[in-house]
């Protein structure tokens, strides 16, 4: 199984991205694509129209069947909810493949970004969950150990930074 985050070019600067932690964990299961509405990532493309693969993004209820049979590649969007609807928007490629609603009955624990959607997760978190689903327990509790090291430094249980 692979993971592949088609990241908006804005987070690749930010260190509030989750999608490097996502790709340190995962290794070569992970790999950070570039999104550029003018030029669309050809390899992406290519596994698109090869099959297996399926898009993580919200969608209509009851879209979400649970059935993961026959994926082989996960696209999540990597990039804030607003950057996260303008490449799903102008991304003609992620239109037509299948799409998987995540929903799980836990709140983000991320804290790093101020805005963030009520019942959105961040970038890990839904690489978390897609973990889980396909069974890759291992897999999903270290990313989840190492995620929440990376949203609580250390000292800010004891109060020790300010800001955080």
């Amino acid at each position: 199984m692979k993971i592949t985050l088609l990241t908006h070019f804005k987070e690749f600067e930010k260190r509030s991205n989750t999608g490097r932690l996502v790709v340190d964990v995962l290794g070569s299961a992970a790999e950070q694509v570039r999104w550029d509405r003018m030029n669309p990532p050809a390899q992406l493309v290519e596994e698109i129209e090869a099959g297996g693969v399926a898009l993580v993004y919200p969608g209509a209820a009851g879209e979400n069947d649970g059935d993961l049979s026959g994926i082989t590649q996960f696209i999540i969007i990597d990039g804030t909810w607003h950057e996260a609807r303008k490449i799903h928007q102008r991304s003609p490629y992620l239109q037509k493949i299948r799409r998987i609603c995540l929903r799980t009955g836990e709140k983000s624990a991320y804290n790093l970004r101020k805005n963030q959607k009520e019942s959105g997760l961040c970038t890990a978190e839904c690489v978390i969950e897609v973990l889980r689903l396909t069974g890759k327990i291992a897999e999903a509790e270290l990313l989840q150990e190492r995620f929440l090291a990376f949203i609580r430094p250390p000292g800010v249980m004891r109060g020790e930074l300010q800001g955080h």
